[in-house]
């Protein structure tokens, strides 16, 4: 099992237009195409309050890349993304990793 850690950095003041496109767009389109959210956190100490954190639950790399690629060519996913950033971009930088548990973990 993989596990992507993806790390928004919003735009100042879009952080709540980011969370309502993941809690009413983003999420249905992941669900239609079999990608996995292992959990999302926003920031409440730390630098950066304008920041959303999640995980992502891969068998594979050869998985994430079709799924994933797949997902960024949905036409409602252009089309929805597109009309919420229509005022302004929400997101100013994305990080990811690719992480595999360890031995030890308490998630395998």
């Amino acid at each position: 099992m993989l596990y992507e850690l993806r790390i928004y950095d919003c735009c100042p003041g879009r952080l709540p237009a980011l969370l309502n496109r993941f809690d009413t767009i983003t999420l249905k389109i992941w669900e239609r195409h079999g990608i996995k959210q292992a959990g999302f956190w926003t920031t409440v100490i730390g630098p950066n309050n304008h920041r959303l954190t999640y995980l992502l639950q891969w068998e594979s790399l050869a998985e994430r890349e079709k799924k994933w690629t797949t997902f960024q060519a949905d036409p409602e996913w252009i089309e929805k993304r597109a009309a919420t950033e229509k005022d302004a971009p929400i997101v100013a930088n994305v990080s990811s990793e690719i992480l595999t548990p360890t031995a030890f973990s308490s998630v395998k």
